[in-house]
């Protein structure tokens, strides 16, 4: 049984840590509101340029742009796999890299070669410790999506769509939904299906100017970064959530296992004191 000083500091240091979980809390909590307004601002833009993706891709234009023509086979995979820079998060990267790495596995016993873009610190360092062919990467994106952080990593990927360096091009994040609900998604960006665009109700003809490539290539381009950039917001209010969540869970267990020591350092007092009356009194009947 520890003594009462051993308890006291085991006390004094769950108090330390649980005022740190507290501070990281309410931090969380902060941050989490304005990643979700950054989120959901960013919809309306995505959702329009989704909606002209959509039309174009049941048009039929003189020129077929290549994110739209799929593949007779699948022989090479591209990754693009969004995680957070930092920890403490609770399982929000680890149920992500969990699925990365069982669709990873699959992939490599179907024969398939997989290049692999990391945006995050977590995911590049668990891609890294896995051996996977990491052909770019972006870390320290901060607590507000940058496009210019971003597009180097992602340029990298679309310019190996087209080049035919790999024929199929997936997505990898956590979609926020609520604050106690984050799913880890592993979804197709290249080519593009008809699930994702859907379908539009009505059909619209264009007049391309100055040709129908020129406009093609800047409209998918933007369209796949718009969902590529979506998805790092959604990503970010993720991570805050699920470390608000976390850290109030980390508090909480602090709390009751302060109360407990204290339960348990109050008893080894009052143990001590009732040693030290009995010592005294039998003592005194000696004499």
């Amino acid at each position: 049984m520890p003594g009462t000083k051993e308890i006291r500091m085991k006390i004094r240091s769950v108090q330390n840590t649980r005022k740190i979980t507290k501070a990281m809390e309410m931090v969380a909590a902060s941050k989490m509101r304005k990643a979700q307004e950054r989120m959901r601002h960013a919809r309306p833009y995505g959702e329009k340029i989704r909606n002209v993706a959509a039309h174009i891709s049941h048009a039929n234009p003189e020129y077929k742009h290549p994110f739209l023509v799929a593949r007779d086979s699948v022989k090479r995979v591209g990754i693009i796999v969004i995680t957070t820079d930092k920890g403490l998060c609770g399982a929000l990267n680890t149920n992500l890299l969990r699925m990365v790495l069982q669709q990873y596995k699959a992939w490599q016993a179907e024969g398939e070669e997989v290049e692999v873009c990391a945006l995050g610190n977590k995911g590049l360092g668990f891609m890294q410790r896995l051996g996977a062919n990491i052909v770019s990467q972006a870390i320290q994106l901060g607590d507000r999506p940058q496009m210019d952080k971003l597009i180097g990593a992602i340029k990298v990927m679309l310019d190996g769509y087209v080049e035919d360096r790999f024929d199929r091009l997936l997505l990898a994040y956590n979609r926020f939904f609520n604050t106690m609900k984050q799913e880890p998604i592993i979804e197709q960006l290249l080519p593009l299906s008809g699930e994702r665009l859907g379908s539009p109700e009505t059909l619209w003809d264009y007049l391309y100017e100055p040709e129908a490539k020129a406009v093609l290539d800047q409209v998918m381009t933007r369209y796949i970064e718009a969902v590529i950039f979506q998805a790092v917001a959604e990503n970010m209010a993720s991570e805050q959530s699920a470390r608000m969540v976390a850290m109030k869970a980390a508090s909480d267990n602090a709390a009751t296992l302060i109360d407990e020591l204290t339960l348990i350092y109050n008893k080894n007092r009052q143990a001590a004191i009732t040693k030290e009356l009995s010592e005294i009194v039998g003592g005194a009947a000696a004499v």
